[in-house]
């Protein structure tokens, strides 16, 4: 019997295996190892993704009654105990009606993975939390099937999903294309302004009539989904539903958007995210540059580049009445310099309004019975602790009263005005003279800068006495006028440090740094020496 070179005997007899298909074997083994190693690396590569599963509706219903009543109510309608206190309010789930969505634009049932991911991940900048941590992949498909019984999606087929084409990655061209159609005709910045920060003078409503902002697009993190551009590209092609966020995949929009372009706008929103003042949770320290001369008096003095920024998130003040629970500023940014006799603090935070009582612009995005001026206050201690032991971080207490040196944008019949309190709680405040107390603002593009300026030191006994070299407990309250906040209706940050460094401060640590040296050189010499009496011969 005769077999061909190709036989395949010579692979089942073991040791009659010849060269030839001994390194066929070996090679095939080894392309085997690539292969797996390669889908390893290329499944590792790639984002977590959740496989659709069969959801169980009636156990959806023991985890919806357990985790989400609360805030969408019994009958999903988004009525809950908590719904009253919440901005954006919960999904009324039995209205169809469902904001992130990846079907197609002329469709209105979303995806089951849109509501799994919208589970999963939560909408940040809103109420809505990530379940991911303490629900199991089957509980969140579990709750997927309740939810769509609502407004009766579960016996409904949703459409196609948005049609993505030939992804374009981000370059300086692609970004400058989408810069281009963002601006033109006002296609984007007539709600997000033209630097993309929400700035624009529009007043926005929900469909049932809810205020609504256009998104800060600067600030990725507060994006209800994600800043992928393949998240951004969804958005512009499906848009918003029942929001004022159109889709630019409409054929019957005149702004309409080709794919191509799509991807161009996506790459140049995702472009605008800051890569400065933005809050480094360890940076909690304000480091004021020393300068010759004067302080700046302006907000674009140059000198403000060499200062070092930090930035600190703004909570509501929810601890007294009247609380607040529907904050617009989230972030402030701080500078300082000082010279041999004053310091100066520019503040900068993103603000979409310039709330001017009397002003027709800002009457046009609030409501004129609630809008307010535009505040920012600093507040310090009177007399700086020598422990940790700070005041407590809402206006001070009896025991350790505080400074606050308060700035507001004025009105169209009234300047801006400064004004410098001492409080030692809530009902205490008293105005003090500004003599020594200076400030002015600017708003442009969607963000207030204002710049405080002090003397280090003053004659009055209620004012803090600022040295350098010492860490001065510091904390930050911003009020947004046009989002109906005055009084306690605020955000705020908790104490920080800020310390006025001088060449001085450096000099302890520069003789230590020589004491160092010095005696590790004397031991050097000692080791040597003692080496050289053990070994004479050398």
């Amino acid at each position: 019997m005769k077999y061909g070179r190709s036989s395949s005997i010579y692979m089942t007899i073991p040791g009659v295996v010849p060269d030839h298909g001994r390194n066929e074997i070996m090679r095939a083994s080894e392309m085997t190892k690539l292969i797996l190693l390669l889908s390893i690396v290329t499944m590792a590569s790639l984002p977590p993704m959740a496989f659709s599963l069969d959801g169980d509706s009636e156990s959806g219903e023991r985890i919806y009654l357990k985790r989400c009543v609360g805030c969408h109510g019994v009958d999903g309608d988004g009525l809950g105990p908590g719904s009253e206190r919440l901005i954006p309010p919960p999904r009324d789930f039995t209205s169809g009606m469902f904001k992130i969505m990846s079907t197609a634009f002329d469709g209105y049932i979303p995806q089951d993975q849109d509501i799994y991911e919208m589970i999963r991940i939560g909408m940040p900048g809103t109420a809505m939390p990530g379940w991911e941590d303490i629900l199991s992949e089957q509980n969140m498909w579990d709750l997927v099937a309740y939810i769509k019984i609502f407004p009766g999606f579960d016996e409904e087929q949703a459409g196609p999903a948005v049609e993505y084409g030939e992804p374009i990655p981000s370059s300086a061209e692609s970004i400058e294309k989408g810069r281009e159609l963002f601006l033109q005709d006002d296609r984007c910045s007539e709600c997000h302004g033209k630097d993309g920060k929400g700035d624009a003078i529009k007043r926005l409503l929900g469909d049932n009539g809810e205020r609504t902002w256009p998104r800060n697009l600067t600030k990725p993190w507060t994006f209800r989904h994600s800043n992928d551009q393949k998240d951004i590209f969804t958005r512009i092609s499906v848009g918003i539903p029942g929001t004022q966020m159109p889709s630019f995949a409409d054929p019957g929009s005149k702004k309409m958007l080709s794919v191509e372009d799509r991807w161009h706008v996506a790459n140049y929103v995702k472009s605008l995210a800051k890569t400065v003042r933005v809050v480094n949770a360890e940076n909690t320290v304000i480091k004021s540059l020393r300068v010759e001369g004067s302080v700046p008096a302006e907000v674009d003095d140059e000198i403000w580049e060499q200062a070092i920024p930090s930035s600190f998130f703004l909570v509501p003040q929810i601890i007294v009445k009247d609380r607040h629970f529907t904050p617009s500023n989230d972030t402030v940014t701080v500078r300082s310099v000082f010279s041999a006799d004053e310091i100066a603090i520019l503040l900068e935070w993103d603000d979409r309004t310039k709330s001017l009582p009397g002003d027709e612009d800002a009457q046009k995005i609030a409501d004129p019975e609630v809008l307010h001026q535009d505040m920012v206050s600093i507040q310090l201690p009177i007399t700086v602790p020598e422990g940790m032991e700070k005041p407590y971080f809402v206006k001070g207490d009896t025991e350790n009263p505080v400074n606050l040196w308060q700035w507001a944008s004025g009105t169209t019949t009234e300047p801006q005005s400064t004004s410098l309190v001492k409080a030692a709680g809530f009902g205490t405040e008293t105005e003090l003279a500004t003599d020594s107390l200076k400030a002015s603002g600017a708003y442009e593009s969607g963000t207030w800068r204002v710049v405080f300026r002090r003397s280090l030191s003053t004659e009055s006994s209620d004012d803090l006495q600022i040295q350098e070299g010492i860490f001065i407990p510091i904390a930050f309250s911003a009020w947004d006028g046009s989002n109906g906040e005055s009084g306690t209706k605020n955000t705020l940050t908790t104490w920080y440090w800020i310390t006025l460094e001088s060449e001085s401060t450096a000099l302890p640590f520069i003789g230590a740094l020589i004491a160092l040296f010095l005696v590790i050189g004397l031991e050097m010499l000692w080791l040597r020496n003692g080496a050289g009496r053990r070994n004479p011969s050398t």
